[in-house]
Parts: structure tokens; C-alpha cells; sequence
């Protein structure tokens, strides 16, 4: 592949992800890390994108898709039930890693009562228990994605590799019986580390996700314990989770 045509295609796939680490862009482009360093400092020098530690971001994103403000109003009805019944799973003083999703926001919003410890990567979360004295909040390294109210990148990812938590509880952008997807490589790289750092791995997906596969694999169903969800989650899907081990609770409003 010529530099124009790879640079071309790196620029393509960062404005569909909006950020990406230099090994996921490594793999989209079949060309050694090196290579692509070499181009985004090309690309960078256009305006186009922007790099950051470890990875690069478009500096003017096409549109709101990913902002965490706008992802929170998709579905609130069904996350508000999911967060209240996943807090619900959690005991007093556990250590609770909570990711960046929209939906996990929504678990953290009902676990102050609990004083847990929190462990995130994402803005909101650490914002919302800013004031709270009986919650102690750890929050990642990274470099900071303001429209997606996250810490990404290495530094993220080195933080959950040296820590232990009772719990994490995790989102996604979509799961079959083959497994857990979603839309960007910086994320799932942290993901899989909270994964790996916690005894019991919760996932809140509301309906929408069952069925859905995202741009990249995140983990096997191995890796889940638990699935909070709501009522509308087909029921094909949710029988062949359990039947896979996981339990699979429907939440419910009350």
C-alpha cells in the first residue's frame, strides 16, 4: 500500500472512531507501528487529527455519535432501572471499578449509601462523587478525551494492570453468543484490564446491545459473571446466555 492511500485510510478510520492507539491503527493498515507514526505525523502536520500518548485523535469529529452527554439521554428509562439494579448486587465496602459507559454512570449514581471504593476512568463518574465524603474515588492516569469523558491510553491502561477490585462493572457496545464487542480499540484495551483486575465482572447493557456486534472483540462470555439488563432484552439470546453459565437478571421499574 502506498503512504498517500495508508495515510488516507488512517484518516478515514479515525474520523469513524474518533481515537485509536498506534497498534490498532497498525492493524487497519497492515503497516508496522513505526510506519504509522510516520504518517500521523504527517497527517498531524494537515490539521486533520492530533496525536496523543500511545495513539492520535481527529481533531473535528463529523459528529455528537460518541459525546457522553448525548449517549446518555439513548435509552434512560432502561439505564435508570439497570444502574439501580446492579447497585443493588454491590455490598457495602466492596471495591468497585466503573468504566466510562453511560450506562455504568447510572449504577454509580445509586452506590454512595454503600462507601464503596471507586475505581474509573471516566470524568463523570469522578465528578459526581467530587463532594461525596464517604466514597473514596481513585481515578486512572491518561490523556483526557473531553467529548467522551474519558482517560485513555497506556498510562489508563498500566493503572488497572497494577490494581485488585471485588467488582467491575462494565459497558459495551454490543454482545451475541460469541462474544462482547464495541467501537474503540483504546477503550477495550482499559476494559480488558479492568476485566482482568476484578474477582467478579458485572456488564449493564440495556436491550439495544443483544445481537449487536461493534467495530472490535473485547472478551469472550468466559468473562462475564453477571448481566444486568432490562425487560426488553430478546429472549432467545438472553436463554443462551444462561445456558453459557451467565446469569442474566431483567431488571425491572418499580
Amino acid at each position: 500500500m502506498q503512504a498517500e492511500e495508508r495515510q488516507h485510510r488512517i484518516a478515514e478510520y479515525l474520523q469513524k472512531v474518533e481515537f485509536a492507539s498506534l497498534e490498532e491503527l497498525a492493524r487497519e493498515v497492515e503497516a508496522s507501528v513505526s510506519t504509522v507514526r510516520r504518517d500521523l505525523t504527517i497527517l498531524e502536520a494537515g490539521g486533520g487529527l492530533r496525536r496523543t500518548h500511545g495513539g492520535a485523535r481527529v481533531v473535528n469529529p463529523r459528529s455528537d455519535e460518541f459525546i457522553f452527554s448525548t449517549r446518555d439521554t439513548h435509552q434512560l428509562a432502561e439505564k435508570e432501572v439497570i444502574g439501580r439494579a446492579c447497585a443493588d448486587l454491590i455490598r457495602p465496602n466492596q471495591s468497585v471499578i466503573i468504566d466510562a459507559g453511560t450506562t455504568v454512570y447510572h449504577v454509580a449514581r445509586y452506590l454512595e449509601n454503600k462507601t464503596p471504593q471507586i475505581i474509573t476512568n471516566s470524568l463523570p463518574v469522578a465528578n459526581h462523587f467530587a463532594s461525596a465524603n464517604r466514597v473514596e474515588v481513585i481515578v486512572s492516569g491518561g490523556v483526557i478525551y473531553p467529548r467522551l469523558g474519558v482517560l485513555v491510553g497506556p498510562l489508563a491502561v498500566e493503572s488497572f494492570s497494577k490494581i485488585h477490585a471485588d467488582i467491575a462493572v462494565m459497558s459495551a457496545g454490543g454482545i451475541t453468543l460469541d462474544g462482547v464487542t464495541n467501537s474503540h480499540g483504546l477503550l477495550i484495551d482499559i476494559q480488558r484490564a479492568m476485566i482482568a483486575a476484578a474477582q467478579k465482572v458485572i456488564f449493564c447493557l440495556d436491550h439495544t446491545k443483544f445481537g449487536r456486534r461493534s467495530v472490535s472483540a473485547m472478551c469472550d462470555l468466559d468473562s462475564i459473571d453477571i448481566i444486568v439488563t432490562d425487560g426488553r432484552a430478546p429472549e432467545d439470546l438472553v436463554k443462551g446466555l444462561r445456558e453459557r453459565g451467565i446469569e442474566v437478571i431483567l431488571a425491572a421499574a418499580e
